[in-house]
């Protein structure tokens, strides 16, 4: 079994540069707010202890924890809090005897946030190796597996693959100019 050490140090730069890269790509659409609150619950000691536990550096610490144990109470915790997450985004369905799960269709500020989480987390973990290819990647592998609805994910697939295509500056403009101008998907 793989040994852990503390690293409170490392794994608060490395949250706080992957909350700086949100905010500035947050900033550069117009979402504000959003750049400025976003996973501030990382913070927190049920994430932050959890996070410096199980810091590797090059993936989330959620992960690890998650192998250990069979489940992560940090990631539990961070979901819970974070409506940029499609997992926030699942409820029971009212129209089901047996209180199925289903997914509910994300506000576009919030899909917008999780683009930008999406890219910031891909830049922290690949460091000077990133493409704007490797955050539509990481997505497409789970695409099929995933309980988010299907508007959502055909906005956040569109987007993702408009950034592997034309970068990011082209992406956010079109993000600004067009999708939160109209403010739905």
């Amino acid at each position: 079994m793989k040994k852990f050490n503390f690293h409170p140090v490392e794994h608060f730069k490395t949250i706080t540069e992957h909350k700086k890269l949100v905010a500035e790509g947050c900033f550069k659409v117009g979402l504000y707010r959003q750049g400025i609150l976003h996973d501030l619950s990382k913070y927190m000691p049920e994430e932050f202890m959890v996070g410096a536990l199980f810091y590797q550096g090059n993936r989330s610490p959620n992960n690890a924890e998650r192998e250990k144990k069979g489940y992560s109470a940090a990631w539990l915790h961070h979901k819970g809090r974070n409506k940029h997450h499609y997992e926030y985004w699942v409820d029971y369905s009212s129209q089901t005897n047996g209180g199925a799960f289903i997914p509910v269709k994300m506000p576009l500020k919030f899909v917008i946030e999780m683009l930008m989480d999406r890219v910031a987390a891909s830049k922290v973990y690949n460091g000077e190796n990133y493409r704007d290819d490797m955050p539509l990647q990481y997505f497409s592998r789970s695409m099929d597996t995933i309980i988010m609805h299907p508007e959502t994910k055909k906005l956040l697939y569109a987007l993702l693959r408009m950034l592997s295509v034309y970068g990011e500056e082209k992406t956010f403009n079109y993000i600004k100019r067009r999708l939160l101008r109209n403010g739905t998907y």
